[in-house]
């Protein structure tokens, strides 16, 4: 009969790692005697990073003494204590190739339902000294697994877990494991896991978007149940060439150039919100990588792209005044996941200053085809001279029979008119959006200067709107993920200390970086952006959940460790790459 061994807690705790300061609740230590199981967790148990671990749904965390032997011969260990992988349970028996979701199990008086595998991250290779054992529970089977707790009660080592009740549809921890990570993800068995109503919603979530993809024809490369949005709508790497068709000046600060084919050959055509990649010759003949948002209609004639001057912009400066029409740039296909979605609940269209150019085009594909949609236009600028696309959106708006226009100046001149040039001096709040009556199931489009980010995403969570219906656009790199670390402090990015002057070049298109590839220094790419302290996302850091895939803009690269499932075509996983020659990568 199966029996729990140990039970083993420990509250988070502060520990340096490559000179960083990690959370974690990884440590746990046996307990003596009986422990109170709560619904969501063990008396004096706890975990620091609550996205990846704990609540209802992971709860307890069981892992099986039959690994551990596995692991002692695999790695040639002696070391290994109970808790050492992070589990609650130390169990004899059940193994993950036979166990099943949604099996219920009685130990001690509480009762208990096994939810969904373990998913890996970094830290178990710090707790077990093994930076690749994120990736072995995956390979080989034994990540271990989850229970949420049915009834409380207390457990102790010693005890029976006995067998109480199992689902209907019967898919072990080690298939459904897997099925989400392997390259395989067969349609039958994706609708057998769906069928499973014990499996954990983060799980269901992935599986329905494998499902999706292959529904809708965009599943052949890549893993659409792990690849974060940054990474959706991959493109094949490479620049095409474009001729500059027209220039525009919007403002006394912004403006606009019309890109189309020299051979007027169709373009690939954006989504609303996407945007291109240019490279610009310098005098030295290094490249100057930067990022420009589509800020017109879709078209496969041209893509019209608006760019802010700032006084020390080097790229702005260049576009604004030394480039005319019939000049030739290297272009990218349009890349990005901040695309507008399709459905019918209202939409929220928010920027300021060269923010707008996103959600222009959202709001270009909105009145093309005169939406039905609840459609707001918020938009923050210090004064009309400073306020692009004014009239532009003036007309669209007429298209929309629900839309509806708000705009703040923060410092108006004397000429701009209040309820004509704009609605209310000072800046977009909670208050106004409540005045408005933005309606708390609306998806909102968010861009703009990083501060205002990040007081519209605070005023919006204190109106009432959920967090999962933002979505934002950064024009400097994306939103950092770096589970556990505690006080890191946030620079802009730079080259780093020892920055190599030969060997490939590593160019990241949004902070505006490019730096050469020291192989003696850095073991991947990821390690060489954190250096730059370029804005990244990780979990696993060997390839296993695809938390670090970005967009591939140019070049190629190789891969140590290889990864589990490979990612979409025209993306990368830099956790485990490096550069085979000069690459441009989506950060």
């Amino acid at each position: 009969m199966a029996r729990l061994l140990s039970v083993n807690v420990g509250l988070p705790r502060d520990i340096t790692w490559n000179n960083r300061t990690i959370r974690t609740g990884i440590w746990k230590t046996p307990v003596r005697g009986r422990c109170r199981v709560g619904r969501l967790n063990l008396d004096g148990d706890g975990q620091a990073d609550l996205g990846g671990h704990g609540g209802e749904q992971r709860a307890v965390f069981v892992y099986q003494i039959e690994s551990y032997r596995y692991w002692q011969m695999q790695l040639g260990r002696t070391d290994f204590v109970h808790g050492q992988f992070g589990e609650n349970f130390t169990i004899e028996e059940l193994p993950d190739d036979a166990v099943c979701i949604g099996d219920r199990f009685r130990i001690g008086s509480a009762v208990f339902e096994v939810t969904q595998p373990r998913v890996t991250c970094y830290r178990v290779g710090i707790r077990t000294n093994e930076p690749r054992m994120p990736a072995l529970l995956t390979s080989s089977a034994r990540p271990g697994f989850y229970f949420r707790v049915l009834n409380e009660g207390e457990v102790g080592a010693g005890d029976d877990i006995v067998k109480v009740g199992e689902a209907d549809e019967r898919m072990t921890v080690a298939e459904i494991s897997a099925l989400l990570y392997s390259p395989n993800h067969p349609r039958d068995r994706l609708d057998r896991a769906l069928r499973i109503r014990a499996l954990s919603p983060g799980w269901r979530a992935s599986f329905e978007a494998l499902l999706q993809s292959q529904e809708a024809g965009t599943g052949s490369s890549g893993n659409p149940g792990l690849a974060p949005a940054a990474a959706a709508h991959p493109v094949a790497p490479g620049f095409r060439t474009l001729v500059v068709a027209s220039i525009d000046r919007e403002t006394v600060d912004v403006v606009s150039l019309s890109l189309k084919h020299p051979d007027r050959e169709p373009l690939p055509p954006p989504l609303p919100g996407q945007y291109v990649v240019l490279r610009l010759p310098r005098a030295d003949g290094s490249p100057l990588i930067r990022s420009y948002s589509i800020s017109g209609p879709r078209s496969t004639e041209s893509y019209r792209i608006s760019v802010k001057v700032e006084p020390n912009g080097a790229a702005g400066n260049y576009l604004s005044g030394h480039v005319h029409a019939g000049d030739v740039f290297e272009v990218s296909a349009p890349r990005g996941g901040f695309t507008l979605q399709s459905g019918e609940r209202p939409v929220v269209l928010l920027s300021a200053g060269i923010g707008a150019t996103p959600v222009l085009a959202m709001l270009h594909a909105l009145a093309a085809a005169r939406s039905t949609r609840q459609v707001f236009w918020l938009h923050a600028a210090r004064d009309g001279q400073h306020h692009p696309f004014a009239s532009e959106v003036r007309r669209l708006m007429l298209a929309l029979p629900q839309g509806r226009s708000f705009i703040c100046y923060s410092k108006p001149d004397p000429h701009d008119k209040l309820g004509e040039d704009f609605d209310a001096l000072g800046r977009l709040s909670q208050a106004v959006f409540e005045d408005i009556g933005i309606p708390h199931e609306a998806d909102v489009y968010l861009c703009g200067p990083a501060r205002f980010m990040a007081d519209m995403k605070q005023a919006l969570a204190a109106s009432g709107m959920a967090p999962e219906r933002f979505h934002m656009e950064m024009f400097n790199g994306g939103e950092s993920l770096m589970p556990g670390i505690v006080g890191a402090a946030m620079r802009a990015p730079h080259p780093p200390k020892d920055a190599a002057d030969s060997g490939p070049l590593v160019s990241f298109a949004r902070s505006g970086i490019a730096v050469h590839w020291k192989p003696s220094a850095y073991a991947s790419i990821l390690e060489l952006a954190e250096a730059c302290d370029v804005p990244v996302r990780w979990s696993c850091r060997t390839g296993v959940c695809h938390s670090c895939e970005s967009g591939l803009i140019s070049g190629a690269v190789a891969y140590e460790p290889l990864p589990l499932d490979q990612p979409a075509d025209g993306n990368l996983l830099i956790c485990c790459s490096q550069p085979v020659r000069d690459v441009v990568i989506d950060l």
